[in-house]
């Protein structure tokens, strides 16, 4: 069932949507050669403690860090350790913050050093993917054209969209209804749903350079391509209005 949010509901999450983006704007400027990831969630976490939230990925069905670092071939749910970034890498950071009760969540994919073009060409498809889908968002649409708008864009340039994972309702909780497919299937149409004002969703396209099949590794978190080319990952919360979506994780 989707719950559409208050006035006061999407105020409270638009502060934990604030803690979200500082937070990934610090992963940005720490994110460096050299650096573990165990090191960025160490600070992401203080982060966002000290500014009054809660990393509400700690413990999320026993995830045992803050964050999620996924590197080149990861597609999400990495967990930060020791491993050092190198020149050439790229990076995904997901971060959700509980405020209040509340969450948000977003995720970017940062450069590391000097990347390859095709790198940079995946990077900027799938950021681009979310800010069209974005742009198409208002009340009394289907979820559906979310969905068609990201698969199709990237599909033009040659990249495929992850079937497995997919965006989410969200607000009191980190994964609520509706579910928000990054491609159309029949399921979907079957089932689509028309977006009303004061619906609160987390949309993320995750694109792969090869093919779209994914697996976990043997820690039981870590999604990575079955071919182990490359993938990005970018995600923002939203609320839908009238005019359009109001983007909280900013």
């Amino acid at each position: 069932m989707i719950v559409r949010k208050s006035v006061r509901e999407i105020e409270l999450m638009r502060m934990a949507g604030k803690i979200t983006a500082e937070a990934l704007g610090l992963a940005k400027e720490i994110a460096k050669e050299d650096v573990t990831t165990d090191y960025l969630n160490t600070e992401l976490e203080k982060y966002i403690v000290g500014k009054g939230g809660v990393p509400i990925f700690k413990g999320y069905r026993g995830f045992p860090k803050s964050i999620c670092t996924s590197i080149n071939e990861e597609v999400v749910h990495g967990i930060p350790g020791s491993r050092r970034l190198k020149n050439g890498d790229i990076l995904s950071i997901d971060v959700g913050v509980g405020y209040r009760k509340y969450v948000a969540d977003a995720a970017v994919t940062i450069p590391i050093g000097q990347i390859s073009s095709e790198a940079k060409k995946l990077i900027d498809v799938c950021e681009n993917s979310l800010r069209l889908a974005i742009k198409v968002i208002r009340a009394n649409e289907k979820l559906s054209l979310i969905s068609r708008t990201i698969q199709e864009y990237v599909e033009k340039n040659d990249y495929s969209v992850v079937r497995n994972y997919t965006g989410h309702g969200i607000g009191r909780c980190m994964h609520e209804d509706p579910q928000v497919p990054n491609f159309v299937s029949k399921a979907l149409l079957d089932a689509d749903e028309i977006l009303s004002q004061g619906t609160t969703i987390a949309i993320e396209p995750m694109i792969c350079m090869g093919k779209y099949d994914t697996e976990v590794l043997n820690n039981k978190w870590t999604v990575v391509t079955k071919d182990r080319k490359l993938s990005a990952h970018f995600e923002h919360t939203i609320v839908v209005t009238d005019d359009g979506a109001d983007v909280l994780t900013v």
